[in-house]
């Protein structure tokens, strides 16, 4: 029976590296995989899921627009799809999370949703909370604060290396602009 797993962390815990692996996991038995990205994370290359170790895959893109069940649905009838795997889940709309919902109980089609928990001030993105919620499985990837705990936040620096205590919730950015942090220590920096 199919299920909507939601894999989360913070940056640099390995998401679309664990992805990529799931995806070669199933096209190795012969099974046949869908990627999903967000069309505004362009940090690597659109249309393309990338590890930080250099592994990549090509992958559909989404953004708020995108009606995800649809999309599947489609491609479904021209090709058997035995697994949906999508990166920066949490820049899906609740709307796009029910979607999923409707992959996996009207298709049968497992999906694994892989995104960050949680922003630069430790409010979460739409897309991570109406997945928290919707979820069958909660998995959390895990990775660790510079001084050994589990980091399970984010700052975001601005242009001046400050840490930002303000803006938008989505700017794209890298280790240049984001490093993981225990709670301990994203406290001191942003409250």
């Amino acid at each position: 029976m199919a299920q909507l797993y939601f894999y989360y962390s913070t940056m640099n815990a390995g998401k679309s590296t664990h992805l990529l692996q799931s995806s070669y996991n199933y096209r190795e038995r012969g099974l046949n995989t869908l990627l999903y990205t967000a069309l505004i994370d362009d940090r690597f290359a659109q249309g393309k899921v990338t590890s930080r170790l250099g592994i990549a895959a090509q992958a559909q893109l989404f953004d708020s627009d995108s009606h995800i069940f649809k999309e599947v649905e489609h491609l479904h009838a021209i090709e058997h799809i035995d697994c949906v795997l999508l990166d920066e889940a949490q820049f899906l709309t609740s709307e796009q999370v029910r979607q999923l919902t409707d992959i996996v109980d009207l298709l049968n089609i497992p999906v694994l949703a892989y995104g960050i928990r949680t922003d630069f001030l430790g409010q979460t993105f739409t897309g991570s909370a109406a997945l928290l919620a919707w979820a069958d499985k909660l998995v959390e990837l895990k990775t660790i604060c510079h001084c050994g705990k589990k980091a399970n936040f984010v700052i975001r620096r601005d242009q001046d290396g400050k840490v930002a205590t303000g803006g938008e919730q989505i700017e794209v950015g890298g280790n240049e602009r984001y490093e993981s942090l225990c709670r301990s220590h994203f406290k001191a920096l942003v409250w």
